[in-house]
């Protein structure tokens, strides 16, 4: 699990906490004091493996996690500048994804980019997109794209970790290039 706001954060703590398997709780030291917001009731929890959309949109779906939500959200509000609707989807759950979120996605824009802060190589986002490829390439009309922080180690200079991690303007490219396919 790998929460972007608080009401996530809690919701899904709780779900993990009564869920009978054992599960991986990721939390972003970067949005500690920053997904502000309302929070479940006492008996409410976000069931594991549903993904949540954040924005609509007809033209390109962009599935994202954790602290790459925010930044996608803010490039998706840019597109939207010049007539391009990105359709945010929030896995919340790495594993299981909720494909069916996906593909229900995919559905009306037949564009994919995926973005996250980890490696591309063998980060979630080639699972992702692998799995696109084979259940649904035929809905697509352009590659399944990725932003991702580059395959290296994590630099000790904050300047030089800033430059490598996934950003809005990364992000607002490869969607502006997605669209141009």
């Amino acid at each position: 699990m790998a929460p972007a706001t608080a009401f996530d954060a809690k919701g899904l703590l709780k779900a993990a906490i009564r869920d009978e398997n054992p599960v991986i709780y990721f939390e972003h030291k970067y949005l500690y004091r920053r997904a502000k917001g309302p929070v479940p009731g006492e008996d409410e929890i976000v069931p594991i493996g549903v993904a949540a959309t954040r924005r609509e949109g007809d033209d390109i779906t962009l599935v994202t996690y954790g602290a790459m939500v925010t930044p996608s959200l803010e490039a998706a509000e840019e597109l939207a500048k010049d007539g391009v609707e990105v359709e945010v989807i929030d896995l919340r759950t790495l594993q299981p994804f909720d494909r069916s979120a996906i593909f229900a996605s995919l559905e009306k824009t037949s564009r994919a980019l995926i973005v996250h802060e980890d490696v591309k190589t063998l980060g979630l986002g080639a699972e992702v997109s692998a799995v696109i490829m084979e259940e649904r390439f035929d809905r697509l009309d352009a590659p399944v794209l990725r932003v991702t922080y580059p395959d290296t180690h994590a630099p000790f200079s904050h300047v030089l970790e800033q430059a490598a991690l996934p950003n809005t303007q990364k992000i607002v490219d490869a969607l502006r290039r997605l669209a141009e396919y």
